[in-house]
């Protein structure tokens, strides 16, 4: 399958969880350059699989920022994939990558400010050059997001596509001496960040280490700080509130819908062939135990009609369930 995006290798859970824009790209390009060496020792060709590597970053209302790092983030990426690992296909240096506008960042406080956020946000995610695009909800920080405010998001997009002139140019902050300045200096730092990944000996064994972890949370706890000093302003929320908020009705999900649910499942279960089911996870597991390729026993279990839950816990049986170290 020619086209088929093998991963997305995200930084948006790290952003969201309080990473700085440096350790978002950091940490993300850290964990694909694991990716890669992962693909090179299964004997895989780098011209053959980087080309459909692909990434998941956030977009917060700190337009030029956000814009650098992006920009920083390509510029290292190709030099990874050019110097260390010998890329020929330009399609290799290339970071294809997806962007969501920054939940974190939203308040349930006066939530309709948040439709001005998410425009920001999405306006640096096209700046910077994003291939692909979701607009959060203006409610999402109440609750599941309102038919109204999801199609809302959906016309913030459709502006910016049908009504602006981003995308007319590749990169429409080039020569801006703010912006080449700023990503000079996130390229340094992340570079930085990412030579400390390493001193590990892997972005895995980093994680193990608690690094990761460590830096996002006292980056978070700073922030956090500065929100509660009025050092770092919030509208609505630490500044320009309301005595009283404004009554909102959230999104109220028919509670039919789980039972309706039940019963499919239920279906499922009592027309499939269990036998066949059971035989597929025991594969499954098998795979998990040794060094085979687990996703064809995988496929297959599915394919029986296995469920996501059950093919989860057989992963879980052999695997355990992670526990993030706590470390310092």
């Amino acid at each position: 399958m020619p086209r088929w995006n093998t991963i997305s290798i995200s930084g948006y859970h790290m952003a969201e969880a309080g990473a700085t824009p440096v350790q978002e790209i950091a940490f993300t390009l850290a964990n694909g350059v694991e990716y890669v060496r992962a693909a090179l020792a299964a004997g895989l060709g780098i011209d053959d699989f980087a080309p459909r590597l692909s990434f998941f970053f956030v977009a917060r209302t700190t337009l030029l920022e956000e814009v650098a790092k992006f920009r920083a983030a390509r510029r290292i990426w190709a030099r990874l994939m050019r110097e260390d690992f010998g890329a020929q296909d330009p399609k290799s240096w290339m970071l294809r990558f997806h962007t969501q506008t920054a939940g974190v960042q939203l308040t349930a406080q006066q939530p309709e400010v948040n439709l001005v956020r998410v425009a920001v946000q999405g306006l640096a995610a096209v700046f910077g050059g994003t291939q692909s695009l979701h607009t959060n909800s203006f409610d999402e920080a109440i609750a599941l997001p309102t038919e109204k405010a999801a199609r809302l998001a959906l016309r913030t997009q459709q502006v910016l596509a049908y009504e602006t002139d981003l995308t007319s140019t590749v990169d429409p902050f080039a020569g801006s001496y703010v912006v080449e300045a700023m990503t000079a200096e996130v390229e340094a730092g992340a570079t930085e960040l990412m030579e400390r990944v390493f001193a590990h000996g892997s972005s895995v064994e980093a994680i193990e280490a608690g690094f990761q972890k460590r830096e996002i949370e006292t980056a978070a706890y700073k922030v956090a700080q500065e929100i509660d000093a009025g050092e770092r302003v919030v509208v609505g929320l630490n500044r320009f509130t309301l005595d009283e908020e404004e009554p909102y009705e959230p999104l109220r999900v028919d509670p039919t819908i789980e039972k309706a649910q039940a019963e499919r499942l239920a279906e499922l279960r009592r027309n499939r062939d269990a036998g066949a089911v059971e035989r597929a996870l025991g594969e499954l597991r098998a795979a998990a135990e040794g060094t085979a390729n687990a996703l064809y026993p995988m496929r297959e279990a599915l394919r029986a009609r296995a469920t996501v839950g059950e093919v989860s816990g057989a992963l879980r049986e052999v695997w355990g369930v992670y526990r993030p170290s706590d470390r310092f």
